[in-house]
């Protein structure tokens, strides 16, 4: 058996994933997340804003003890889109090593979306491919296509984060912000697909905190649930109207959602935005959700 311990350091997250993987078999330990912001101003400026850095440097060090809590073989430690795009990150790398003692790995799109391809499909019925593995982060949004293995990959830069900054700066966003952050999401989205055949897909899988949030709407949860929303199937009419829904909510009002987590009140309007334009460019009927993610693809990725 082996015990590993998986960290994903995005643009809004911070995770942990303990697991003991044995013959193939993985069994959860602990999961745990913190908003943490880390790419706070990121877009704009190219470099981490120091109180973004206290506050992710913090939550590793909670880590830091639970780790140490549960006896852990070997630790795996990746950040992806506001790490790499900003020019001051070894304030945090520097942080991280001497608080883990880990050196953090700053991963390219490709290999972000390998992982997240990894960990959404592991146990997924392969009937059901070729797989379109959609992750919408808060920087970047993969798009991995492949059944077994990758067949093609692009990360884009329309996350939920970033189109926040970028466009929708008010909640509810005006007609005008909408707009915009449109034509920049599926440019975007055009430009995944000449590498991807985003279209070509027997499934649709999208990962990632936007994703299940925006499945908790779809199936109207009175409060976050991954037990229900793991495997659940949204349709793209829902999709859509989940999209329509924040675009027109107050940040108060999406606030008071007993499904909403916090840390994504004023970034799920822009998230969900993301995904109706993937669901309309690929044509699909509807997505999988699934908890398993890159933070899984990192853990399985220990043990290969």
């Amino acid at each position: 058996m082996s015990r590993v311990a998986a960290i994903d350091c995005g643009t809004n997250s911070i995770r942990l994933l303990i697991a003991d993987i044995t013959n193939g078999k993985f069994q959860e330990v602990l999961r745990t997340m913190e908003i943490v912001r880390l790419g706070q101003g990121v877009d704009e400026n190219k470099s981490f804003h120091p109180d973004a850095i206290v506050r992710t440097l913090t939550a590793v060090k909670s880590f830091r003890d639970l780790i140490a809590s549960k006896s852990v073989e070997k630790i795996r430690f990746c950040a992806t889109s506001a790490t790499r795009d900003a020019a001051n990150r070894d304030l945090f790398i520097d942080g991280v090593r001497e608080i883990l003692g880990v050196q953090v790995e700053v991963i390219p799109g490709e290999e972000e979306a390998r992982l997240s391809f990894l960990g959404a499909t592991k146990e997924l019925d392969q009937n059901q491919s070729p797989f379109l593995v959609v992750d919408i982060g808060g920087g970047s949004t993969e798009f991995v296509l492949g059944s077994e293995k990758v067949d093609s990959a692009n990360s884009v830069n329309i996350g939920c984060v970033r189109m926040s900054e970028r466009h929708l700066t008010s909640q509810p966003p005006t007609m005008d912000q909408i707009a915009r952050a449109i034509v920049d999401i599926d440019l975007a989205i055009t430009q995944a697909a000449s590498v991807v055949p985003i279209t070509t897909a027997k499934s649709l899988i999208a990962v990632a905190g936007t994703a299940t949030t925006v499945a908790a709407a779809a199936l109207e949860l009175s409060e976050y649930d991954r037990y229900a929303i793991h495997l659940s199937r949204i349709s793209a009419e829902k999709v859509h109207k989940v999209a329509q829904m924040f675009q027109s909510m107050s940040k108060d009002e999406i606030a008071s959602l007993g499904y909403m987590h916090p840390g994504r009140v004023d970034v799920i309007t822009a998230g969900s935005l993301v995904l109706s334009r993937i669901m309309a460019a690929t044509g699909a009927s509807e997505f999988v959700a699934s908890e398993s993610d890159i933070l899984d693809g990192i853990a399985w990725s220990l043990i290969n």
